[in-house]
């Protein structure tokens, strides 16, 4: 389950669209020098030959790791990782790439807070902002007055209240096994745990911003006779955010399905392994 799976979000009911993404595919090596189409089935060169590529090749990657080690000192002496440049000099840093620039200030109910005014700034959060409102949290009344009031522009409030209460309403509560304040049945856990993947600016001035943030996560509910078990997702969040009151505030948001890989022949864990997860491991704030 994800935010709009069964009802309406980002300010109107009524579901979200869907595309389908995925695919895999077969990596295939091939050696400096190795003229052979095809190394898994062509003929193999003599033990010189081999010995001479292989050199190389460990020597060409050396020289790009310790390439990519200099350029990531950062130039020194400068604090500016808006342009992921230093005095002008070295390549830019790379979408989502970390930087160096302490992405926020403070923390307000365990959302950071006080994030840059530039496009990494807007990217942080965004990031931060689609964890909180793929959350848990985000079913139980109380605290999703809180998020509301503290991630949106304050004239949406009202507004964005309205239509999530609407949204998560008994019904939908119901279909996940919690109750009117968004707790589970006891020797159950609720899981909704969103982990961003990367992020992506499509417009971007002082005044405002729109990022899509590419996320997957967990969710359903862990226990023995849950309706509703834990599953993943794969969609993606676009958030429009304003600067306002010193910090980025979302002015709207969507989201739809994917893109999503090929799932992984992996064992399913059973519900008390889950739930034990959730409990053990904290989830993070996220940040270029």
């Amino acid at each position: 389950m994800s935010l709009g799976d069964d009802h309406g979000y980002g300010g109107a009911p009524g579901g979200r669209t869907s595309e389908d993404f995925g695919g895999s595919g077969q990596t295939r090596t091939r050696l400096p020098g190795n003229t052979d189409t095809d190394i898994y089935g062509g003929a193999r060169r003599t033990g010189r030959g081999s010995s001479r590529s292989l050199v190389a090749v460990v020597g060409v990657v050396v020289l790009l790791i310790a390439a990519i080690a200099f350029a990531n000192q950062g130039g020194g002496g400068t604090d500016d990782g808006a342009s992921g440049e230093a005095g002008g000099k070295g390549p830019s840093a790379q979408p989502t790439a970390a930087s160096g620039v302490r992405p926020v200030k403070g923390n307000e109910g365990g959302i950071p807070t006080g994030y840059a005014r530039d496009e990494q700034g807007a990217q942080s959060a965004a990031a931060n902002y689609a964890v909180a409102l793929v959350s848990a949290d985000i079913l139980k009344p109380d605290r999703r007055r809180e998020i509301v009031h503290q991630l949106f522009l304050p004239e949406k409030v009202s507004e964005l209240q309205a239509n999530l209460d609407q949204a998560y309403d008994q019904p939908f509560l119901d279909k996940l096994g919690l109750d009117a304040n968004g707790n589970a049945a006891p020797g159950m856990t609720y899981v909704s745990r969103t982990s961003p993947v990367g992020t992506k600016v499509t417009a971007y001035s002082s005044a405002s911003a729109t990022v899509e943030v590419w996320c997957t996560g967990v969710f359903g509910t862990a226990g023995v006779s849950s309706t509703n078990p834990v599953t993943n997702d794969w969609f993606t969040m676009t958030l429009k955010l304003r600067w306002t009151e010193a910090d980025w505030k979302v002015e709207s948001f969507s989201q739809k399905d994917g893109p999503a890989p090929v799932n992984a022949d992996r064992t399913a864990s059973n519900a008390d392994e889950i739930a034990k997860a959730v409990e053990q491991y904290g989830g993070f704030t996220y940040a270029r």
